[in-house]
């Protein structure tokens, strides 16, 4: 018998009913300092109170300690597509570099998505804009790691329509089909608040199997419906992904930034 897709009260119920577990847990690094990746839609620099302030996301990633973090919407999003961070900032405070792309001259990525990184060096660059009714980007990087191994990072923006997140779904594992099998991750905000059979991520279990336990993080001031995703190929390869939920994250945008820990020990040498 087909299971039915979950319906958004329920999937809303759970959220509700594991918010006081999610909470208890530690939002501190683990003791063996493994790396850290997250993802974080930035929503343009305007937080939940309507405000443009570039200065708070950059409070939150500099809180975040990352050491390779995506960015959603940190570009504008019409006309020149003009960066709306600062990335010498960001460098100097954080040590994070950007992944060099080819783009417009005053934009800071690809279709509003930027990859940066603490330590290491970029290996390959490949700019993918995903189909759809509209202008939606991937990036997928190719970074050799300090602590060693290489990693392939997938940095995307789903659309809001389900046809066109099943459509940047294939799209992916399209490309992914043309390259040599390695350690990868996924991560972005995939606009997927579906966690059962309805789900249009499903498609990707045909490269990265059973998709882990979906993380709240939208809205940010009280998270409900997850939205934004970390997922790997291999199992173990990502630990701890939780949301960063601080007092600056909750308003600076209205999603909240994921995270977790990254087992370099099952890095490719």
């Amino acid at each position: 018998m087909r299971a039915k897709p979950e319906s958004l009260s329920s999937v809303l119920m759970t959220s509700f009913r594991n918010r006081k577990k999610r909470q208890s847990q530690s939002d501190n690094k683990s003791a063996d300092a493994s790396p850290v990746i997250a993802s974080y839609n930035v929503h343009k620099c305007v937080g939940r109170d309507r405000k443009f302030d570039p200065d708070r996301i950059c409070h939150v990633i500099k809180e975040i300690s990352a050491d390779i973090i995506a960015l959603q919407e940190a570009d504008s999003r019409f006309g020149e597509r003009t960066g709306l961070l600062d990335l010498m900032r960001l460098e100097r405070e954080c040590g994070l570099t950007p992944v060099p792309i080819a783009a417009a001259s005053k934009a800071h990525g690809w279709h509003g998505n930027v990859v940066l990184f603490r330590e290491g060096a970029v290996r390959d660059v490949h700019p993918l804009k995903l189909p759809g009714l509209e202008p939606r980007g991937a990036l997928v990087v190719e970074l050799e790691l300090k602590q060693g191994g290489t990693l392939r990072i997938i940095a995307a923006h789903f659309g809001l329509l389900r046809h066109s997140r099943a459509q940047q779904a294939k799209a992916l594992l399209a490309l992914l089909g043309t390259r040599e099998e390695q350690p990868t991750i996924l991560l972005g905000d995939l606009n997927e608040w579906r966690l059962g059979s309805g789900s249009s991520l499903n498609t990707l279990r045909d490269a990265f199997g059973a998709l882990p336990p979906a993380v709240p993080s939208f809205p940010s001031g009280m998270p409900v419906l997850a939205l934004d995703r970390i997922i790997s190929n291999r199992v173990g390869l990502i630990e701890n992904v939780t949301a960063h939920d601080s007092a600056l994250s909750r308003i600076a945008s209205d999603h909240l930034p994921l995270k977790a820990a990254i087992r370099t020990d099952l890095l490719n040498p």
